[in-house]
């Protein structure tokens, strides 16, 4: 069975032709990234080799070391599974709602020379809005908590900001003293959110430019200008933007599973990867536009335009694309959580205890690591370090591990 095609193929086979043709023109941040990808897995990061302990097997393996870029298609299993296992212990036996903050394609266009500030504003105002709505008496009348996730693509790797929200459907009453639970069905009405949405986002864009903390380049160079910057922004004050309330979800695991695609996603995945030749890479999307089979679609760019689109989506060092607000951040989450548990007359269970209750009978311990030849436990013979080759060889035809 031959190995799936992988975004690091890619990388290794065009990037150096990519960053020269491209030189002067990428940023340090994408650099690394790509460089993170290429080695991963590989002998230039280190490894260990583990061997049966079953004398007669005697299998050895190479495992090589992982990356751990969070832009890395391979490297964001771990992450997803620690991070959703402190998740699964703050869920709420009520209805959670998935609200998407989308910002308009002229915005868009120049938040890619300012992906800091741009998507700094998109959290913000996004979360503003839906705690300022949520607090109104004539709406919800209570404080909510809001978990934000940024994605930057669309599915065919087009620069398409726009923040998805998991929303408990309701929220604690400004006195502490009772759990106020929305309508069936209905969070908050998303004209009502668009337009705050709308006159959040603009006034943080025009007090961003007054600071001197936009750069334009190219096409957009002439907006530096005061002027031309709010003639340009004239157009989106009066149409409509797009925030996306969906059903809510049909239970805590439902929203687990949610968590687990959405939360640690990268521009594009491996899987999604059908081919690399002369033509360039074909991949598989979705044109969200056609309802239907007939939204599943493939397509092919020349490779450097694959590798350019890939990049795009490299956040700044340091930019964090999972935030918490409300009652969520991490000043007042277990406090709050565990008063609205009470308010709820529902259980507080630490994550040992659900993992306890969901726990299967116990077994025979099962070898941490088995072989795959005879099922004996692997056990690690040696570890080498970057750029080093490893003294043992693995066992004959069988590949070297790098899942």
């Amino acid at each position: 069975m031959s190995r799936l095609l992988e975004v690091a193929d890619i990388f290794r086979g065009h990037g150096p032709a990519w960053r020269q043709a491209n030189a002067g023109h990428v940023s340090l941040c994408q650099l690394k990234v790509m460089s993170a990808i290429e080695n991963c897995r590989t002998a230039a990061l280190g490894g260990h080799v583990a061997r049966c302990e079953n004398e007669n097997c005697a299998y050895t393996q190479i495992a090589y070391n992982s990356c751990r870029n969070r832009h890395c298609p391979k490297c964001q299993g771990t992450a997803t599974r620690e991070w959703l296992a402190e998740r699964e212990a703050e869920l709420l036996p009520v209805p959670y709602f998935h609200v998407v903050f989308s910002l308009p394609a002229q915005i868009a266009d120049i938040a890619y020379q300012n992906k800091a500030v741009i998507y700094d504003i998109l959290f913000k105002a996004s979360a503003e809005t839906m705690i300022a709505i949520a607090a109104d008496p004539r709406h919800l009348g209570a404080r909510i908590g809001v978990l934000s996730v940024l994605h930057t693509w669309g599915s065919a790797l087009t620069h398409h900001p726009h923040v998805h929200m998991i929303v408990p459907g309701g929220g604690i009453s400004l006195d502490r003293e009772r759990w106020v639970a929305c309508r069936p069905n209905f969070f908050l009405p998303v004209r009502v959110l668009s337009r705050l949405f709308r006159r959040l986002v603009l006034e943080r864009l025009d007090a961003a430019h007054r600071a001197g903390q936009l750069q334009f380049f190219g096409k957009h160079v002439a907006l530096t200008n005061a002027r031309a910057f709010a003639a340009y922004l004239a157009p989106l004050r009066d149409s409509e933007w797009v925030v996306y309330s969906k059903r809510p979800f049909g239970g805590p695991e439902e929203v687990l599973r949610y968590l687990a695609r959405y939360t640690h996603r990268v521009a594009i995945s491996n899987r999604r990867l059908v081919a690399l030749d002369d033509k360039g890479v074909t991949f598989k999307w979705k044109d969200y536009r056609i309802e239907g089979p007939e939204r599943y679609k493939v397509m092919t760019l020349d490779t450097h335009e694959f590798i350019r689109r890939f990049l795009m989506h490299v956040l700044p060092q340091g930019f964090h694309r999972i935030r918490y607000y409300g009652w969520l951040t991490s000043q007042t989450r277990v406090k709050t959580i565990a008063r609205i548990r009470e308010l709820l007359a529902a259980p507080l269970f630490p994550i040992d205890a659900i993992k306890a209750v969901n726990a299967k009978p116990e077994q025979p311990k099962a070898p941490e690591h088995p072989c795959p030849c005879c099922g004996s436990n692997m056990r690690i013979v040696e570890t080498f370090l970057r750029g080093q080759q490893p003294k043992h060889r693995p066992s004959p035809k069988v590949r070297i591990d790098t899942s």
